[in-house]
């Protein structure tokens, strides 16, 4: 019997899996992993409604275990996680916009889960996402999952191509209330309707400068909300409050709309503009993963430059490095350095890489 190991977040998405798993003829093995992450409600009580990684979270993950008849482990993993974190706050230092689902998934999820996996001898690892793992002329292939409200491939691109053949992603089939109904049926009615995870979840105040001036106190620094052509139209108290593409709580009257064109760490100026000038035809990317042969020559793709975004059709060209330049079939707003890129051909994940920058129309 094939052994898979199943991170389970006391979630409804991974409580389906390891149902499917099992029906699937798996030996299943749960693991939580615990990152030191908590929130509270206002009235002091835990606050499971919207993160993954709580102490509520781990007893309905257990229970869920204990319901199936699966071994259970729960293992630290504060410190890796700590890196994560670190990321995030250091990425807002340099004027960017840090993506830290990404990074969990590439280095901890999809790294030491695996790693975790191999100790048990375990032929598969295995998630709660929604996205599929499908054969392949050359192996194994990441693609779109069948929901696509749901789809997470976007942040799967990170996965390493050596581990595809190893992924098990049980819901990445069916449609979220398909999977809840599957989890009610299981008999699993704690977590079949508990809500879905939807901030991040190192933010429990939702104000995510809180984490970042406590990691990098140097950010809250002021400075200048200036035009294009430098005319100073405000100050604010820090550069870790935009984002490229930010038109509201910029705190300044312009008379018409402005947009976050570019923040300057070097001088502490976020520049503004109007829509039109967010417009790229293209972008830069570094630290690309390729889950294909990385292309000799320039290659057709649909490029999704953020997790909402619905892609565009584009050409991707690999450059030394591990980088890539990507041009648009049709200019795209807010391309946003920090933010990630992922390439596909139809629902196939090709990979994906960072923005450093957009590249001007023209």
């Amino acid at each position: 019997m094939p052994r898979a190991v199943l991170a389970m977040s006391g979630g409804v998405d991974s409580s389906a899996s390891a149902v499917l798993l099992k029906r699937q003829g798996y030996d299943v093995v749960g693991l939580f992993m615990r990152t030191g992450v908590h929130s509270d409600a206002p009235d002091g009580r835990p606050d499971n409604k919207k993160g993954c990684c709580s102490a509520v979270d781990a007893g309905d993950a257990r229970r869920v275990a204990d319901k199936l008849d699966i071994p259970f482990y729960a293992l630290d993993f504060e410190a890796e996680f700590g890196h994560v974190v670190d990321y995030f706050a250091a990425e807002y230092a340099r004027g960017r916009t840090p993506n830290p689902c990404v990074v969990c998934n590439t280095w901890l999820k999809f790294g030491r889960l695996w790693d975790f996996a191999r100790q048990l001898a375990a032929d598969h690892i295995a998630t709660g996402h929604y996205a599929r793992v499908l054969p392949g002329p050359a192996g194994p292939e990441l693609h779109k999952a069948v929901d696509p409200d749901k789809d997470q491939s976007y942040v799967l691109h990170g996965i390493k191509r050596e581990v595809l053949p190893h992924l098990l992603f049980p819901v990445g089939g069916y449609t979220k209330p398909e999977v809840r109904a599957l989890a009610r049926e299981a008999g699993l009615a704690g977590v079949a309707d508990k809500p879905d995870s939807v901030e991040i979840c190192f933010v429990p105040s939702g104000d995510h400068t809180d984490v970042v001036r406590a990691r990098r106190p140097e950010v809250a620094a002021a400075g200048d909300i200036v035009e294009k052509d430098g005319t100073v139209l405000g100050r604010h108290d820090g550069i870790d409050r935009f984002t490229v593409g930010q038109r509201k709580g910029l705190g300044v009257a312009a008379g018409r709309r402005r947009f976050v064109l570019e923040i300057l760490p070097e001088t502490n100026a976020v520049v503004v503009g109007d829509p039109a000038d967010l417009l790229a035809s293209g972008l830069v990317a570094s630290g690309v993963n390729w889950l294909t042969d990385a292309p000799a020559e320039p290659l057709p793709c649909v490029a999704k430059i953020r997790y909402r975004h619905a892609g565009v059709a584009a050409t991707v060209r690999a450059t030394p490095g591990g980088g890539a330049e990507v041009r648009f079939a049709e200019p795209q707003p807010a391309v946003t350095p920090g933010q990630a890129v992922a390439f596909y051909a139809g629902t196939r994940v090709l990979g994906g890489g960072w923005i450093d920058s957009s590249t001007t129309p023209g």
